[in-house]
């Protein structure tokens, strides 16, 4: 593992508030130095995962920036991409100005090498305003897939209903 990756898994390990369950995939046959690898891999995956999405639920979108690749491609759950690190920058700036609350609840991870498949809850309020309203909260289960590469978030893919914010924006 070469010295930034070693960096990034030092500066996110930290447990996830969030996580209640891991499961880990083993390459069929691997044995020995190979489930080694593949166990390792498995955590700094996870560990690089869950520190975004820390980052998510921090809204911090600096440190979000700093676990993409410049490459970095986002998939939202209609299919719509976005690529790039300072797009992404931007795109999520702009949604934390519409959700300022905006959060992940992790409640089982899957992993497989570089691929970490994360189920739970993501949760805001629609606040164009920028004032919090408790009418305007919204929840809905959802599903996030990470791709992981050279110890960055290569791509992050969203699979969530998003009628729960659509109802909250039609809402006078």
């Amino acid at each position: 593992m070469n010295h930034l990756a070693k960096q990034t898994y030092r500066n996110i390990a930290q447990s996830d508030r969030f996580h209640r369950s891991t499961v880990r995939f083993r390459t069929v046959g691997a044995t020995g130095a190979s489930a080694a690898y593949n166990g390792h891999m498995n955590d700094l995956a996870e560990s690089i995962a869950h520190g975004f999405v820390r980052a998510i639920n921090r809204q911090d979108v600096e440190a979000m920036a700093e676990l993409m690749t410049a490459g970095h491609r986002f998939i939202d759950s209609l299919g719509a991409a976005v690529e790039g690190r300072e797009a992404m920058r931007a795109a999520w700036t702009a949604y934390f100005r519409l959700v300022p609350d905006y959060a992940i609840a992790v409640d089982e991870t899957l992993c497989d090498g570089p691929v970490v498949v994360m189920l739970g809850v993501a949760r805001g309020t629609y606040a164009p305003d920028g004032r919090l309203r408790k009418e305007n909260q919204w929840e809905t289960p959802a599903a996030f897939r990470a791709f992981i590469e050279d110890g960055k978030v290569a791509e992050w893919r969203v699979y969530a209903d998003n009628e729960p914010i659509r109802q909250k924006m039609k809402t006078p």
